[in-house]
């Protein structure tokens, strides 16, 4: 018999960010399935004598495929009992949870989505301003700054990203972003809008760098750091 999987979103990894429902389901698991930026303190929750697994992604490290993810993910759930697939996060945003999803379907495996606090949310509360703004940024948009090559997409919508009036915020972007700011800048971006690189949000090596669209692209020209980092960018909020 089919066990059941929880895809829980951990947040960006402050443990206290974790819902009810996600420490819940972490203290019920016989396996953990877990992210490079779900483990540490939030693993703590995880039920004695559990199976952890890490099965994380990073750019530029060396990661499991995909197909071998969501393979091994079947391969626990049809042991049975209850598994948690820990993403950072919420799972719903660049997380690649639909191919998790579609395996567990055509598998015949039922699941739940927990959602978690999204990173991107986490990065503006640690700078202490909000998203939007009632008079100049009314609307936020998301975008992922590499495609599975890890290389900026060429299909993204350089106009509406290039939308002084909007809040962007671009996940995985620090070693592309010298090439999306100067596409920015060719549709009209002012080179002096502000940015900020928010970096290891939520962790005790959170580092937030205010700046602007032009200087922060020279400076992840030369020095990217290993850090998992959000670039925001359009109307942000000083106080």
């Amino acid at each position: 018999m089919s066990g059941f999987v929880s895809f829980v979103g951990s947040g960006p990894g402050d443990p206290e960010l974790l819902t009810l429902k996600a420490v819940d389901r972490l203290k019920r698991a016989d396996a953990v399935l877990f992210d490079d930026l779900s483990s540490g303190p939030i693993l703590t929750h995880a039920r004695p004598g559990a199976d952890l697994v890490g099965v994380g992604k990073r750019a530029g490290r060396p990661s499991p495929r995909q197909d071998h993810v969501s393979r091994l993910l079947v391969d626990y759930a049809q042991e049975g009992g209850r598994i948690v697939r820990l993403k950072s996060g919420d799972s719903g945003l660049f997380g690649r949870l639909e191919e998790e999803l579609v395996a567990l379907r055509d598998a015949g495996i039922e699941y739940e989505i927990i959602p978690g606090v999204p990173s991107a949310v986490a990065a503006a509360a640690a700078c202490g301003i909000p998203l939007t703004r009632r008079l100049t940024a009314r609307r936020v948009q998301f975008v992922t700054g590499h495609n599975a090559d890890g290389v900026l997409p060429e299909d993204i919508d350089l106009a509406a990203l290039a939308d002084a009036r909007a809040c962007t915020v671009v996940f995985m972007g620090k070693r592309t972003f010298p090439k999306l700011a100067e596409a920015l800048q060719a549709r009209g971006l002012p080179a002096d809008t502000p940015a900020i690189l928010a970096e290891a949000v939520g962790t005790p090596e959170q580092q937030v760098t205010r700046s602007t669209v032009s200087n922060l692209a020279r400076q992840l020209a030369t020095e990217i750091g290993d850090k998992p980092a959000l670039i925001l960018y359009g109307p942000l909020a000083e106080f």
